[in-house]
């Protein structure tokens, strides 16, 4: 991709009305667009990180057996009437409208109900149990504050993934399983070492939940931690909490943390209410156990903007950049040494953001450290006079290493 070519241009300056720290730096950076108070749209540049996002989490959610959906953000009232959730005294987010011939209708915020009454359609036996779905779906919600960015929006892409059980001893084992694969999704992320799990209520979806809680000092949360980081407990849960483990709440400190994902077991309530059986081996009719996991992709977004943006801009971790590379091309000769560069590493599967513009070289270095590509690759008339080139990684303030051709390629092709 050239820079030339994007229809999208860097500021200096953000929306007046925007506070949040990550989406400022996203709107300077060209990465979305504002359209208003929790609502964005995605530029290029920022769909690049959000597939990396969703591909990590794809390739995790596969790994255990899900299976990719879509479902619909049309919603029947009649589907949520039967577990109450349609009532806005229990779930006052719902976005709801009415079609032309008056019948009312909701703009998903969840999927429980609508996934269950799909699959009543498929699970008969205890033989097509368990199973489980996902979807990566924008999903709406009428939030009463919106000024966080994209770590809180009315309008936000979201994975969620649901399992159904013929028992509750399987729906709990698949459930250790999520747990296992989401740490590995915030490991791929970049932010592993500061997301932990917790326990936490389920507000509008159960009496309890896990939550999975980034330290953040953007976040809305607060997480008590003990001083090596082994122990994290939301402060809602604080005393049942230092209670059940045996610990006591003066060897935890307070932090600031952001949800970045949140699982739920419903067991066989919502079958229950919605009247959705299967047949056991027994030839009895048995509710099915019922568990849902979500992760925030936009959010996760957002939380990693927070966490190791600079006084230069945005520092995307490698795994989810919209580019390795930042190619910086100065002078004629260095210019066509860029041009050639770029096709070869292009071909080669390196991913890389070329900026063959014909601008100032302090303007093209600010763009790439503001856009945070974790390299920038810099070719100059100078440079090349020398058989060299110069490579620095975003994420730390190391000097610029000059490199021969050979090592370059080592280093970033295989990498």
């Amino acid at each position: 991709m050239k820079v030339s070519q994007l229809f999208t241009k860097t500021s200096k300056t953000s929306p007046a009305d925007e506070v949040s720290r990550n989406a400022q730096l996203l709107i300077r950076a060209g990465y979305v667009y504002k359209v208003m108070a929790g609502v964005y749209a995605y530029t290029p540049l920022g769909l690049r990180v959000l597939e990396n996002i969703k591909q990590i989490v794809r390739e995790e959610m596969n790994s255990i057996g899900g299976q990719e959906i879509i479902m619909t953000s049309l919603q029947r009232k009649e589907t949520w009437e039967g577990t109450g959730r349609w009532d806005d005294n229990k779930v006052d987010v719902w976005f709801k409208s009415k079609l032309k011939d008056d019948t009312e209708v909701g703009l998903a915020w969840s999927h429980e109900e609508a996934i269950m009454e799909m699959m009543q359609q498929f699970i008969k036996s205890y033989k097509d149990l368990p199973t489980s779905v996902y979807q990566f779906q924008t999903k709406l919600r009428n939030e009463l504050r919106a000024k966080s960015g994209i770590m809180r929006g009315r309008e936000f892409v979201m994975k969620d993934m649901y399992s159904l059980h013929a028992t509750k001893e399987d729906m709990d084992a698949y459930y250790n399983k999520v747990i296992q694969v989401y740490q590995r999704c915030y490991e791929r992320f970049g932010i592993g070492d500061s997301t932990f799990v917790t326990f936490a209520s389920g507000g509008a979806f159960t009496k309890f939940s896990h939550e999975f809680q980034t330290i953040c000092d953007a976040g809305e949360d607060i997480l008590y931690v003990n001083e090596e980081q082994t122990v994290a407990v939301n402060e809602e849960v604080l005393d049942d909490a230092t209670t059940e483990l045996g610990i006591e709440k003066s060897t935890l400190a307070p932090t600031k943390s952001a949800e970045v994902g949140n699982i739920f077991k419903f067991g066989t309530e919502k079958s229950e209410q919605m009247g959705i059986t299967f047949t056991d081996s027994d030839g009895a009719n048995k509710p099915i156990y019922l568990a849902s996991y979500g992760i925030g992709i936009t959010r996760v977004m957002g939380v990693i903007v927070e966490k190791f943006a600079d006084e230069k801009g945005i520092v995307w971790p490698e795994s989810i950049a919209p580019a390795k590379i930042y190619l910086v091309s100065i002078g004629k000769q260095g210019s066509e040494a860029a041009d050639a560069l770029y096709a070869e590493l292009t071909s080669k599967g390196v991913d890389v953001l070329y900026d063959d513009r014909d601008a100032r070289p302090g303007e093209k270095f600010a763009d790439g450290e503001l856009m945070g590509i974790p390299y920038t690759l810099t070719v100059s008339d100078r440079l090349i006079e020398a058989g060299a080139f110069e490579l620095k990684h975003r994420s730390n303030n190391t000097s610029a290493e000059i490199l021969t051709r050979d090592e370059l390629f080592a280093s970033i092709v295989t990498s």
